[in-house]
């Protein structure tokens, strides 16, 4: 029995513009010779290609057409393969393509700005091309369309809902390009004030130097604004001590999450200088002397922040900007581009240095002082950073020594006190991750206990938990939190007592006693979800004994180290970040029975239990009169980098 014909290669559609020269390829398998035979069809009429005969087919494209080979072996038998489209492109340029085009998507049409009535026809279009053609997906408010996966998007009848900013993805074997953003406005009208379509912030505080002076300031600082900008509804990111690697994703990251029409705030406290014409910030594995190859440009984030279409960009620098070569000439800050939409705060002029004072039991910057008594206000931006100057210049701890200065190219009135009319991007790129709230988790035994996660930075958690009340057949109830030995990615803040770090932890906790609290430092570490272990210690009153039942939570990456686990940057060979410990824990946020062994302990609050053995794997039933200092575990703050044990 003869076999039958097999194609092995079907062509492929292409998308391409006029006058592009290229290939059709059809190949087959047989037992005996094979013969190809091309037709193609124009409208519809389909016809034979002259001399087409062979399993590729060289053409040059001049309009849209279908194409299909024929393929026969000398006993009549015969195949089809795939009609494939050929679409041409009239009015695109040939000089639109890459030069070493590899037949990557490559957008030529673009969607536009629409106001559509209520109950009309919305259609957007785009365009692209490709080889293979590009398949497409349009995505509104960041979420696919799962009934539009055409190059033209079609809703019959538009409602309100389907409001909001639209784009699509063209992809093929060889990657994909999106379309620029798109706002559609169904039965509604952009309103007449100045408004925001989101609000972001990323703010950055480096206290614990490796290789410079610590800093007292940056904590409060970072701490106080972060209460001030989401009371004027910004989704804000803060972290602490970052060293280089960690700063390049942080920024890398807060762009991803702006887009057109967003307010965008950057703000940075820490080691600073400017050197000609740039201000660098400085990282906390920086070496002596400063160097720009070692820190961080704040123009290079400016630049970077304008891509993105945002309708505000404000970078406050809390910073020194001291000369970094005294002997240059004098340093003149690069020129703003011209797109009417940033503002730059200094803390201090050019050459001049940034103080911090000591304010009862907090340190603070001079300029965080006046910046969170005006920034609440509904003003121009530019308006509310005058009034701050103001009042640094009136100051007499400062007077000739810090003078803000303030530069912009802000050409709308536009203030943080701005109303928000969302269009859904950021959003979904935020997603849910940094809700954490509580939970009750239930022992076998009956016994409840209430978890409550806060954040008191992004990268600095406060775990606490509460027992509620037993069964009667239960007493003498002990509680502990232990984490697995092998997750050396987070930091247990322990040391000597810090008013300032416990008043600003204190400040988010209930004022109620809780049976046990854990605080963890250094998230931008961890890349993974994090399990905690909880251990129960209680008593049998029907037999006397003492019993231990073990849980374990998986508690899911925060925000932080969801943006810190999507690594874009370029990182220089000679850097490596740190690598999260992998686990073999389940990841579905489950409560599950724990093994007794394996697992390392962690310092933690009970009013009669005893600290978990640093020196075993296991966690020891607590022994009566072992009170831990609560304010110790939060005292290192101040004096270690996120990551380290603080012992």
């Amino acid at each position: 029995m003869l076999k039958a014909i097999v194609i092995t290669e079907q062509p492929v559609s292409a998308s391409v513009p006029a006058g592009y020269s290229l290939t059709l390829r059809c190949r087959a398998e047989a037992c005996t010779s094979l013969r190809y035979q091309w037709f193609s069809q124009l409208q519809s009429a389909c016809c034979q290609i002259t001399g087409a005969t062979e399993p590729d087919l060289l053409i040059t494209a001049r309009e849209t057409q279908l194409y299909i080979c024929r393929i026969n072996d000398l006993q009549r038998n015969f195949t089809f393969s795939n009609w494939v489209k050929v679409e041409v492109h009239q009015r695109i340029a040939r000089d639109l393509l890459p030069e070493l085009w590899q037949g990557e998507p490559v957008i030529v049409i673009n969607p536009t700005v629409l106001e559509v009535k209520v109950g009309k026809e919305l259609q957007l279009q785009c365009a692209a091309l490709g080889i293979p053609a590009p398949h497409y997906q349009w995505y509104h408010n960041g979420k696919p369309m799962e009934d539009q996966k055409k190059k033209k998007l079609l809703i019959n009848s538009a409602k309100v809902s389907d409001s909001g900013t639209y784009l699509c993805c063209a992809a093929n074997s060889h990657g994909e390009h999106w379309t620029n953003a798109v706002d559609v406005h169904i039965g509604t009208c952009w309103p007449d004030t100045f408004f925001a379509t989101d609000k972001v912030a990323l703010l950055v505080g480096n206290n614990h130097y490796q290789n410079h002076p610590n800093l007292m300031a940056p904590i409060t600082d970072v701490f106080e604004l972060s209460l001030l900008l989401k009371k004027l509804g910004f989704r804000v990111v803060s972290l602490l001590d970052l060293n280089k690697v960690e700063m390049m994703i942080a920024v890398n990251q807060f762009l991803q999450l702006l887009g057109k029409g967003v307010y965008a705030i950057f703000y940075y406290a820490g080691h600073g200088y400017e050197h000609s014409g740039r201000n660098y910030m400085v990282p906390i594995d920086a070496p002596q002397p400063y160097a720009p190859e070692n820190c961080i440009s704040v123009q290079r984030i400016l630049h970077k922040m304008q891509q993105r279409q945002t309708a505000l960009n404000l970078i406050l620098l809390d910073t020194c900007r001291k000369w970094y070569n005294p002997q240059c000439a004098l340093s003149q800050v690069q020129p703003l581009e011209p797109w009417g939409n940033t503002v730059y705060g200094y803390a201090t002029s050019e050459d001049a240095e940034a103080y911090e004072v000591q304010d009862g039991e907090f340190s603070s910057g001079i300029f965080m002082k006046y910046l969170k008594k005006h920034i609440l206000q509904e003003k121009k931006v530019t308006h509310m950073l005058e009034d701050v100057l103001e009042d640094i210049g009136r100051d007499p701890l400062v007077t000739g020594k810090q003078v803000m200065e303030i530069k912009h190219t802000l050409k709308e009135a536009r203030a943080l006190t701005d109303p928000i009319y969302p269009t859904g991007l950021t959003a979904v790129l935020w997603g849910h991750s940094c809700e954490l709230l509580r939970e009750t988790v239930t022992f076998p035994c009956g016994i409840q206990v209430e978890l409550r996660f806060r954040e008191v930075f992004s990268n600095v958690m406060h775990v606490s938990a509460k027992l509620q009340a037993p069964p009667p057949h239960i007493a003498d109830v002990r509680l502990l939190l232990c984490r697995p030995a092998e997750m050396q990615d987070l930091a247990v803040l322990r040391g000597s007592q810090s008013d300032q770090v416990e008043s600003l932890l204190t400040s988010l906790s209930e004022h109620e006693e809780l049976d046990c609290v854990l605080r963890l430092c250094g998230l931008q570490k961890v890349q993974t979800d994090v399990l905690l272990q909880l251990d129960l210690h209680y008593t049998q009153l029907g037999t006397k004994q003492r019993a231990r039942e073990s849980l374990r939570k998986i508690l899911r990456k925060s925000l932080v180290a969801q943006l810190f686990s999507q690594k874009k940057c370029v990182i220089p060979p000679h850097q490596e970040a740190s690598k999260p410990t992998s686990s073999s824990y389940p990841k579905d946020g489950s409560m599950v029975p724990a093994a007794q062994k394996g697992l390392a302990s962690l310092e933690v609050e009970s009013g009669s239990s005893s600290q978990c053995s640093s020196q075993s794997n296991t966690c020891s039933e607590p022994e009566e009169n072992d009170e831990s200092d609560l304010s110790s575990l939060c005292s290192a703050l101040l004096r270690a980098s996120p990551g380290q044990n603080c012992s």
